[in-house]
């Protein structure tokens, strides 16, 4: 009887250490595993990335115009000036019509980004809208309409499916999908899961989904953390990113007091800090001004963008055909020829990221 007692003690004991590991699994790591994290590797700074023959997210990844060649020599490029990470939104529409070319993609653009040294950033969904079209269609894309920022561009899942809970098990499927692929990859720096959520006109309709996607992640409980970009002043939002978030992301195109401002309030949170997405040349968010903030804060950074193209984002945000021309290039760092639009950029990215791997 003794036996079968002290049996049965260590049985209970075995089975409530396996589940209280299952229940650790599904939260937010603690300010010191994201802080193990976060210092074994290098400051990061690079830049947000879609194809300059690309005009939306579909056509980056879909099998109809995915070019890893085109790709190669842009990431090629962006390995001249030393930046090492990247930060590219996923397109579900594409999983959906064939997961196994997509998981397929996904790995081979991740060796491509490994082959010049550069992270991967994948971020799962995104609710950014800037033209007339809400939901993603696969196949042939349209071509720019002259004078029209990010015309084409293609939300994920796109903005019908966020709002109709009935297709959160297919969304499911593709959030463990991708994560589960790539949970132990090194090439992967950490998962962006939902980018700008509530843009695009979408407000608190987002919010279910996006806790829903939260949840989904954790029980994959992969090797990398889990971020939302923090991105605007909503409480109600922010309350669900900071609760959720391993390390601490966001975006900011303001001029450099107003990116020192925001650092400040968010290294409160007492966690590792990275900017996901900045550089709005008219707005004075510059690598003349802000990388020297980066830089000095050892706050990781990823500018907008690499090469212009499809997406002309050269205009500013809600340029029209027939609106003034603006004197200031907003975005990117390259011109689709590879020429850069200043080479003192350029010059800035390589001294910092250089001087940041000497031993201080």
């Amino acid at each position: 009887m003794k036996k079968s007692i002290a049996f049965l003690l260590v049985f209970f004991l075995v089975l409530r250490s396996v589940n209280l590991h299952a229940q650790d699994s599904t939260l937010r790591w603690s300010n010191d595993k994201a802080w193990q994290w976060y210092n074994q590797h290098p400051w990061y700074c690079g830049f947000n990335y879609i194809p300059a023959y690309a005009i939306n997210y579909t056509a980056m990844w879909d099998k109809t115009s995915f070019d890893p060649a085109a790709i190669d020599k842009e990431l090629a490029l962006a390995e001249t000036s030393g930046m090492n990470v990247l930060r590219a939104v996923l397109q579900y529409a594409v999983y959906e019509n064939d997961p196994a070319y997509f998981l397929k993609t996904l790995d081979r653009f991740a060796a491509i980004c490994d082959k010049h040294h550069i992270k991967f950033v994948p971020s799962l969904f995104d609710d950014c809208a800037f033209g007339i079209n809400h939901d993603p269609k696969i196949g042939k894309q349209p071509e720019p309409l002259k004078g029209w920022y990010a015309w084409a561009w293609s939300p994920s899942p796109g903005h019908s499916m966020v709002t109709d809970s009935t297709t959160y098990p297919k969304l499911e499927k593709y959030v463990k999908a991708v994560i589960g692929r790539f949970k132990n990859d090194q090439r992967i720096l950490f998962w962006d899961l939902y980018n700008e959520p509530t843009n695009g006109g979408l407000g608190s309709a987002t919010f279910p989904l996006l806790k829903k996607v939260i949840a989904w992640a954790r029980t994959v409980n992969p090797d990398q953390p889990l971020s939302i970009d923090v991105f605007d002043n909503n409480p109600r939002l922010n309350a669900i990113i900071y609760a959720a978030s391993d390390i601490i992301t966001f975006h900011n195109y303001g001029n450099k007091e107003i990116l020192q401002k925001q650092i400040n309030e968010l290294k409160q949170h007492n966690r590792p800090v990275i900017c996901t997405e900045w550089m709005n040349r008219p707005w004075a968010s510059t690598v003349g001004n802000n990388l020297p903030v980066f830089y000095k804060e050892k706050i990781g950074c990823m500018l907008w963008g690499l090469v212009n193209g499809k997406t002309q984002t050269d205009l500013p945000w809600g340029h029209r055909p027939g609106d003034p021309a603006q004197a200031v290039w907003q975005h990117d760092l390259y011109h689709g020829d590879f020429i850069p639009y200043n080479t003192n950029e350029i010059d800035s990215l390589k001294k910092y990221i250089q001087q940041s791997t000497v031993k201080q």
